[in-house]
Parts: C-alpha cells; structure tokens; sequence
C-alpha cells in the first residue's frame, strides 16, 4: 500500500521532468540559461524555439500520450485482456484511414477528429465482434487481420495523393511536427472529456474483472458498459491519431505497467496510465528530435522499437501459461 502512495506523486515528479528535459532537448540544444534568458524576454532566438516549437511539441506529446495509455487500459478492461491496444486491435488503423480520408476529401485539421473517431469505433466493434467469446490468440488474429487491411486501404489513398505523399508517410509514422493550438486544443479537450467518463466507468469495469455474472449481479449494465468504454476509448484513439499520426503501443506498454504497480482497481489505474502515458510519449519524442539531430527519427517508429519486443515477451509469457490471459 506504501508503495501504492507514492506511485502517484512519483509519476508526477516524472512527468514534469520529461516536460523539462524535453523543452532543453532537441534538434538545437536550449542551455538553461538560454532558457531563463526566453523567459525573460532577452533571447529572441531562444524565445521562437521556445514557444513556437518547443513547447507546443512537449504539450501535444504529453496530450497524445495520455490519450493512448488510457484508450489502452479502457480496452484491456472491455476486452478483459491484457493485451488489448489501440494499435494491436486496429483502432489506430481504423482512426488513420478516417484521418486520411480527411486529409484527402478536405484538408485542414477540423474534419480529421470526426471521421477518425467514425473509424475508429468501427474498426473497434469489428475487433470485438469477431473475437467475442474467443481467446487471447482470437483477439489478436481478429486486431490484426482488421488492421492490415485499414492500412492497405490507407496506402491506397496514399496513391492518389501523390504530391502529399511524404507529408502522409511521415504521419502514418507519428510526429508532432506540426503542434500548435489549432491540434492542441482540440486534443487537450477530448483528452479531458475522455479521462473523466473514463473514471465514471471505473467501478463498472473493476466489476467486469469478476466476470459477466458477477458484475451482471453487482448491477452493472455490461453491454451498455462495453460500448460506453469502447466510444471513450475510440474517440480519443481518433482524437491522438488524427492530430499526430500512428504512434503504437503506449496503450499496451503503460497500463500493464502500471497494473502490476498499482493493481487492477481502474480508479488508480487510468490516471496514473494518463499520466505515465505523458511522460512516456514526451521523453521518446525528445528522443526522436535528439538522437539523429538535426534529422528527427519519427515517434512511432520509437514506440514500435520499445513495444515490440514488450508485446512479444508479454504474448510469450501469457501464451506458456497456457490460459485465455483473463486480467
């Protein structure tokens, strides 16, 4: 329980030390003393680093990233599965074509959250229509096989919009290169509204993880549970999605660290996944502007390196046991 308290405000300290690592890093360093000199109004030049990239980047990071960790935890609470995700389920996917669809149809930033989060919810209750009832390995062929084809689909789209083509390739690897108000608002508000029905639920799905006669017992509605916790989870994987691209496994990767941390009981688990959700995004975007300066390595490629050997390790272990991976 001791440890259970301090996960809490440890998470915070994190994140706040992400945003200030994140803001000193990047493509041209920012010393602290460039940095106090910004604030201070002294550097110009610091100044347009500052505000105009900086720190747009280190807030949509943080946004998108607890945007994801939660979506994930709602859908490893739906599915009862510890290796639900956004991305592996196909919802990314699903947010990526609607986007894209967006971008092609009518450009701008304003049609892209609603036809990802149209898409997204469809690519969700395919995933869960075709493997209800089945197994581990039934989820993940059934996210899989629907993901595939959404990114044909949005390779085909990609087709015909030649002369966007590298602006579309570089956001179907995630970037926060084009951060600013007009994607952080948006974002920041589905975020903040997807968090607090996320935590209305909370209860609802803790009685879930005792199984549907249980929880049916209990009184709790199931069906209308699920689907409420699967348009949370969709709208803000469109919200993430359709304003930085596919950045993967962060829905995977954070809750289930966060549970073996602090338990199942989703009241600790989605804030504490939000806010390890932030700090895990912006640290890997600093990353991402650093490594390779001044070249920058996109996000997603990053997430995938760090999540796929996770979710490979945690599909071996859960696979040996020989067992459906109930939570």
């Amino acid at each position: 329980m001791k440890r259970r308290k301090w996960l809490f405000p440890a998470l915070f300290l994190l994140l706040l030390l992400a945003g200030g690592v994140s803001l000193l890093f990047g493509g041209a360093r920012l010393p602290l003393a460039r940095l106090h000199a910004a604030l201070m109004g002294r550097d110009e030049a610091a100044e347009l680093i500052l505000w105009s990239l900086r720190l747009p980047r280190v807030l949509l990071s943080m946004i998108v990233g607890a945007a994801l960790a939660v979506a994930g935890a709602l859908m490893q609470g739906v599915f009862q599965n510890p290796m639900a995700d956004p991305h592996i389920l196909g919802v990314s996917s699903g947010a990526a074509l609607g986007a894209a669809l967006g971008m092609a149809l009518f450009g701008g930033v304003a049609a892209l959250p609603p036809l990802a989060f149209v898409f997204g919810l469809l690519a969700a209750g395919l995933v869960y229509a075709l493997s209800r009832g089945g197994s581990t390995v039934a989820l993940l062929l059934a996210g899989t096989a629907v993901s595939a084809c959404l990114s044909a689909m949005v390779s085909m789209l990609m087709l015909f919009q030649r002369e966007g083509l590298e602006r579309v390739l570089l956001w179907t690897m995630g970037s926060f290169t084009m951060a600013g108000p007009d994607r952080i608002v948006p974002c920041l508000i589905t975020t903040v509204v997807g968090l607090l029905g996320a935590l209305f639920l909370a209860r609802d799905l803790n009685a879930l993880q005792l199984g549907d006669e249980q929880a049916a017992s209990l009184g709790v509605n199931l069906s209308r549970t699920r689907l409420l916790a699967l348009l949370i989870a969709s709208l803000m994987t469109a919200a993430a999605v359709s304003m930085s691209g596919i950045i993967g496994f962060v829905g995977l990767m954070v809750p289930h660290g966060v549970r073996l941390a602090a338990g199942p009981a989703h009241e600790r688990l989605i804030p504490l996944s939000a806010m390890g959700g932030a700090a895990l995004l912006c640290l890997t975007d600093t990353l991402a502007r650093s490594l390779l300066a001044p070249m920058e390595i996109p996000v997603g490629v990053l997430t995938a390196l760090l999540g796929g050997p996770f979710f490979l390790l945690l599909l071996r272990k859960n696979l040996k046991g020989g067992h459906g991976l109930g939570l």
